[in-house]
């Protein structure tokens, strides 16, 4: 428990990031896309399949590129495009490579990259105070999923793909994403009090969506955890799976709903 806590404690950094936006938000999140997908693609090398590092890379460069420089959704069309073709021209080498060494980059790309990409794409709508909902739904549905499981924890959630996580820790998570999306709307954003209550909630499912399709992807993978860049935690993916999740559902909501 100390060192999740400890591990947490050097998440807060991100808020500078946050609170700055723009470049500074940009660049990380690039760094965080590209870190990602690396360990990604290594998870894959550990069963025979072989992605392309180099277009992962490519592919984060380009689309955090397009919506720094040119915010266009037809880029942005282009950007898959693009990552398709170079995944499918992978395979030319044909008596070295799979089928799922394409697969594999191109899923990295598109779980990872643009996934990931969303956190930026929410600095830069209407409403970007929800952009801090991203982390109160993300890390607020982990801290309390874990002590709620630890502390009332009796039947299992999914036992084949997570065995630690239970049922009580999940409606824990729950409560604890909506009671904090909850405070930051009544004190920071009252306009959008309701919006925050939905947002909490919503947020709190995906999240646990998203450390549990990790999960599964570190089982078949026969990993424990994608790296040791964060004590107690693993790699960066293992930190940031579940803000893959909330990050693009919030955008959208804000841009469908807000």
């Amino acid at each position: 428990m100390k060192t999740r806590i400890l591990s947490g404690l050097m998440m807060l950094p991100l808020l500078a990031f946050i609170y700055f936006g723009g470049l500074a938000l940009c660049l990380f999140c690039l760094a965080v896309a590209v870190l990602g997908v690396r360990e990604f693609y290594k998870g894959f090398e550990t069963i025979g399949i072989k992605p392309c590092k180099p277009i992962g890379y490519a592919a984060a460069l380009a689309l955090y590129g397009i919506g720094y420089l040119y915010p266009s959704s037809e880029l942005y069309m282009l950007w898959f495009f693009g990552v398709t073709v170079a995944s499918l021209l992978y395979l030319f080498r044909i008596e070295e490579r799979v089928l799922s060494d394409a697969m594999a980059t191109m899923t990295g790309a598109f779980y990872v990259v643009y996934f990931s990409f969303h956190v930026y794409l929410i600095d830069g709508t209407k409403t970007p105070i929800l952009l801090w909902l991203v982390l109160f739904s993300a890390f607020g549905t982990d801290v309390f999923a874990y002590f709620s499981g630890f502390l009332f924890g009796r039947h299992k959630l999914c036992p084949k793909i997570s065995p630690k996580k239970t049922i009580e820790g999940a409606i824990g998570g729950t409560l604890g994403s909506i009671a904090l999306c909850a405070g930051f709307g009544w004190f920071l954003a009252p306009e959008l009090f309701y919006h925050c209550l939905v947002i909490g909630f919503l947020g709190a499912v995906v999240a646990q969506f998203g450390d549990l399709t990790a999960s599964i992807f570190k089982r078949k993978m026969g990993i424990k955890d994608y790296g040791n860049l964060i004590p107690g935690h693993g790699g960066v993916l293992d930190r940031f799976d579940s803000i893959l999740f909330t990050a693009p559902l919030i955008y959208y909501y804000i841009l469908f709903v807000v």
